[in-house]
């Protein structure tokens, strides 16, 4: 079963305003890599490829016998690996630097040598029975060097792909046209590790059309919906916090951004590097946003693709059934989808099983009621169960969404004739996280459509319960609650 989703914008900005460091084109902030967690992948190779090595070579020149022979002889080569590795890391060659040249690179791995070679050098000029091991600790240590060479020359070649590509280097937008925002700019364009996007200011009539080439986007409150921000990880307000009744105002606006919002407390942006990670020793203070926790989104993730995979796997022969049903029961396709809001206010395609009539499709604005005559009657059954949104199983496959999270509302959602995003100031924090096939706001019976301003802002405070606590634990009780929720509940409207 495959599903086709129509192709996304991905370049929110006009040709004439993409500034000097935006990307060909622009990936949503859920498809960045974060360059700590790239290193510490580097570091797991570059150990697996020693203790292989060092494994290697007591088989070769080790004497015979079994596992404990072998493991014995090979300590003397893995000590000297463990010293590569310590070098590589004390060389600086997991700093993943934008504007480093493979010859610069491969400079820090010889340095890294520097180590292990003094060990060797000390063990020959020992002599008499040790001459014979420093001789195989030389010829060893020549193979591991040469191997190591190529292998970060491969790592370079990884990260250059990645920052061409833009999933490596984090983009951030700047509110405030100020000299700070200029030195932040120019840092950022020598170091070549992070992206300014562009620049919001709310006295922009009175600033230039650019900055060192990033274009002034606009007043400060245009960030809320603009196209720009679903790419952008970070907002850096770099207004002077002695102006404090700006920055309040400012802190105000931005609520509605579901984008971590940080103050530079300081004037001094002439520190070495400009990575969003070393950028925060400037020091930056944040004012909206949690902290991020890489091992957390790792442990979601492979919690997602591992569980998604075995519900697929498991709901596959019901899938097909109700398929075959929709395509009885009523003329029109089997799926239906809907562009939705996702992490950091991405719009991305969510699929469900047709339960509407074709000639009446869910437009989005208008929300399902009791009795509604646009649901057919298998529709009826798929959506009283839940069964209908059995697809999005491919969505959290393919990283969109989650098995746990909030639920996806339609771009554009109205309860009543008032757009809900409008209801709650809080709203759009709900996308601090991928949406859910289930969530914590599900159990609690806040489910199917919101409409009422009290049902909002009800869904709203559950989502962000949600957010500020979500942990692998949690995840496993909201999962594990879902279906007696569900089936207990006759009176929700779905």
């Amino acid at each position: 079963m495959t599903l086709t989703a129509p192709t996304a914008e991905t370049q929110p900005a006009g040709g004439d305003r993409r500034g000097p460091m935006r990307p060909d084109r622009l990936v949503s902030t859920r498809e960045r890599i974060d360059g700590a967690d790239l290193a510490r992948v580097f570091r797991v190779g570059d150990t697996a490829v020693g203790l292989g090595l060092a494994w290697a070579a007591a088989r070769v020149v080790g004497p015979s016998g079994g596992l404990i022979a072998a493991l014995a002889a090979s300590v003397p080569f893995l000590a000297l690996t463990t010293l590569f590795v310590f070098g590589l890391n004390a060389a600086g060659a997991y700093a993943l630097g934008g504007r480093e040249t493979l010859v610069r690179h491969q400079a820090r791995v010889a340095l890294a040598f520097v180590a292990p070679a003094l060990a060797v050098a000390a063990l020959l000029m020992v002599g008499g029975a040790a001459a014979g091991a420093g001789g195989r600790m030389a010829a060893f240590g020549m193979v591991a060097a040469g191997l190591y060479m190529l292998l970060h020359a491969g790592w370079w070649i990884a990260v250059r792909g990645l920052r061409a590509t833009g999933r490596l280097t984090p983009n951030v937008v700047i509110v405030g046209a100020t000299e700070t925002a200029a030195q932040v700019i120019a840092r950022a364009i020598n170091a070549g590790d992070l992206a300014v996007l562009g620049i919001f200011d709310d006295r922009h009539e009175r600033a230039p059309a650019a900055i060192l080439g990033v274009p002034i986007l606009g007043g400060a409150q245009a960030m809320v919906g603009h196209r720009i921000m679903p790419f952008v990880d970070r907002v850096v307000i770099t207004i002077a916090p002695t102006a404090q009744a700006r920055v309040n105002a400012l802190v105000s606006q931005l609520r509605a951004l579901p984008n971590p919002v940080t103050l530079l407390l300081d004037g001094d942006a002439g520190q070495d590097g400009a990575a969003l990670e070393r950028l925060a020793d400037l020091p930056l203070a944040r004012l909206s946003g949690a902290p991020p926790h890489p091992g957390r989104a790792v442990a979601k993730r492979l919690q997602d693709v591992v569980l998604g995979a075995l519900a697929l796997l498991v709901a596959a022969p019901v899938m097909a059934a109700i398929a075959i049903a929709i395509r009885l029961d009523s003329p029109g396709p089997i799926f239906f989808h809907q562009r939705r809001q996702g992490f950091n206010n991405e719009a991305i395609v969510v699929w469900k099983f047709r339960s509407m009539r074709p000639d009446m499709p869910d437009s989005g604005e208008r929300q399902v009621c009791r009795d509604d005559p646009r649901v057919t009657r298998i529709g009826c059954f798929i959506r009283r169960t839940s069964l209908d949104e059995l697809p999005q199983l491919f969505n959290v496959l393919s990283g969109e969404m989650s098995l746990v999270g909030p639920r996806p509302h339609a771009i554009g959602m109205k309860t009543g004739d008032v757009p809900s995003a409008s209801l709650v100031a809080e709203y759009a924090h709900r996308h601090r996280l991928k949406p859910g096939i289930t969530g914590w706001a599900a159990i609690q019976g806040s489910r199917g459509p919101v409409d009422t301003p009290e049902a909002v802002r009800r869904r709203v405070a559950l989502d962000v319960d949600y957010v500020d606590r979500q942990g692998f634990w949690l995840d496993l009780y909201i999962l594990v609650m879902t279906l007696p929720c569900l089936l207990g509940d006759k009176l929700a409207t779905r």
